[in-house]
């Protein structure tokens, strides 16, 4: 019998400095995942990495030392669709927490209700090639029929390479959808890439499409404090700001460089030098797109 190797990847800085910039009060990390501990909320057996760690005391350590007060936690790939790790979370949390699942077409009407019931407010789909790669279409058209009378929107984890191919399927989706990480184009290929520009296309022209300002890390060829994320973070705040979220990725799986998360808070005032904009990417956006209470 052959087992599967899954590289562990490494972990968070546990050294996590505090930012310069003042989070406005009830700002949300909106991207950030909760991994295990292993031991109370089992890995997926097929998992393509396996992470260290990082719990919930851990996740709320750091928002406290940034100054974020809300959080929407993305179910990692690593707790396959076993979403109980993110669900325990937000019953803890005083309403303060939403999630976005992993599920597949396998899911009941009853296991959705569940879901919904318990704070989720989306779905992920990941069609990064390194991370499993496209999802089946007849499973991905029968979850989005599903979850679009909850009113969720769907997640998606693209690389910038392949953005042009499904500008038309994301334009013809019947839900809001929000873009990872930029589209993890590449800083070095400049803002005038087809996939940045693809990417921007539809958000001047489908007001279904968000997405986040988070993975500056992903983004950079140029390595910490990673400023040259920033000129792509501004396009996109300057040219939809109200369907733009921000958050931090920790613990930052599979990166080349690990990044402090103080640093990244500090990228935000780059991003968004008006108090309004901050107000909106912030607090604002991710408070409709959530239902994060008023």
């Amino acid at each position: 019998m052959t087992m599967k190797y899954t590289p562990t990847i490494p972990p968070p800085d546990p050294n996590t400095r505090s930012p310069k910039f003042k989070l406005p009060k009830l700002s949300c990390d909106a991207h950030c995942h909760i991994f295990g501990p292993g031991a109370k909320y089992p890995y997926a057996p097929d998992r393509s990495y396996t992470p260290p760690d990082a719990p919930l005391e851990d996740f709320r350590a750091l928002h406290a030392k940034l100054g974020v007060e809300r959080a929407v936690i993305v179910n990692a790939s690593v707790h396959g669709t076993d979403n109980t790790v993110a669900l325990d979370a937000i019953a803890q949390s005083n309403g303060a927490y939403r999630a976005v699942a992993n599920i597949d077409d396998t899911i009941t009407e009853r296991g959705l209700r569940d879901l919904h019931e318990g704070g989720f407010r989306g779905c992920r789909f990941n069609f990064v090639r390194h991370l499993g790669g496209v999802p089946d279409k007849r499973v991905f058209d029968r979850v989005i029929a599903m979850v679009a009378p909850l009113g969720w929107h769907i997640d998606l984890h693209f690389d910038a390479i392949d953005l042009p191919e499904y500008a038309d399927m994301l334009a013809k989706l019947p839900l809001s959808y929000a873009v990872d990480h930029m589209g993890r184009v590449k800083a070095s290929d400049g803002l005038d890439q087809l996939p940045f520009k693809i990417l921007i296309e539809l958000m001047q022209h489908d007001e279904k499409c968000w997405v986040k300002i988070c993975g500056s890390e992903r983004v950079s060829s140029a390595g910490p404090p990673f400023t040259d994320a920033v000129p792509f973070a501004r396009k996109i705040v300057e040219t939809a700001v109200d369907r733009v979220i921000w958050g931090t990725d920790w613990p930052h799986p599979n990166v080349k460089v690990m990044p402090n998360d103080g640093d990244l808070v500090d990228l935000i005032p780059l991003f968004a030098p008006e108090a309004e904009f901050q107000e909106k990417i912030l607090v604002g956006n991710p408070a409709r797109l959530f239902g994060f209470d008023a």
